[in-house]
């Protein structure tokens, strides 16, 4: 008889001695956890203006981490959770109410799950909001950074645009000149062509003028 009263109270310090086990385990995970969260906040905050700082969940390793990590924590939370029903099915199991340093003992540990679940979440909050932050960010970044190539190549196209206007207004001024020069030359070989038409036209001109005199000169002084 007594051997079966007292196998519900070993039962009762296994399940306790369990949980707090699972107690102390999650409680060492959440601190680095903690950790994990405050390094990357404040890794964002010292080298958010310098293009080179890589955040600390920016990379491949850093992100296994995080999700290893909550993955790990999640399951220790679940395996205390199915605990602490076991306890109360246990204590239950007893005479109710009889024990007030078990209902205590009780609580205690639904108060610890409690805030271990909330101390998890609110970290795991602020590590997606840390992350979501930095991915909005690089994008901004990364949309600077391409306005900026746009930018540079559009001043670039302009002024190639610029010089090539400007050689082919120097070809044009050489083209205009070139044809300044050929009508200056055309003109002037027809102006020496004139001149030479002219000259032989006086020329004749004065030939039969001389003629037309000699021949008056003859009609007025016939020879004797």
């Amino acid at each position: 008889m007594l051997a079966k009263m007292a196998t519900p109270n070993q039962h009762w310090e296994d399940l306790r001695r369990q949980a707090r086990q699972l107690e102390n385990e999650i409680d060492i995970k959440l601190v680095s956890f903690s950790k994990l969260g405050t390094s990357y906040s404040s890794q964002r905050d010292t080298k958010s203006e310098s293009s080179d700082a890589v955040p600390l969940l920016a990379s491949t390793n850093s992100e296994h981490m995080f999700q290893t990590m909550s993955l790990e924590i999640e399951q220790l939370l679940a395996k205390l959770t199915e605990l602490n029903d076991k306890m109360a099915d246990c204590m239950q199991g007893s005479a109710p109410g009889s024990n007030p340093a078990l209902l205590h003992t009780m609580q205690r540990h639904r108060d610890i799950l409690q805030d271990y679940s909330h101390e998890f979440s609110k970290t795991e909050a602020n590590i997606a909001a840390h992350v979501e932050r930095e991915d909005l960010l690089g994008s901004v970044r990364r949309d600077i950074e391409s306005y900026k190539n746009a930018s540079g190549l559009n001043r670039r196209t302009e002024l190639y645009l610029k010089e090539h206007e400007h050689v082919r207004n120097s070809d044009r001024l050489v083209d205009e000149q070139i044809s300044i020069a050929i009508a200056t030359r055309e003109t002037l070989d027809k102006q020496k062509e004139t001149f030479h038409t002219s000259h032989q036209h006086t020329d004749a001109l004065a030939c039969d003028t001389e003629i037309n005199l000699r021949k008056r000169t003859r009609l007025h002084h016939p020879r004797d």
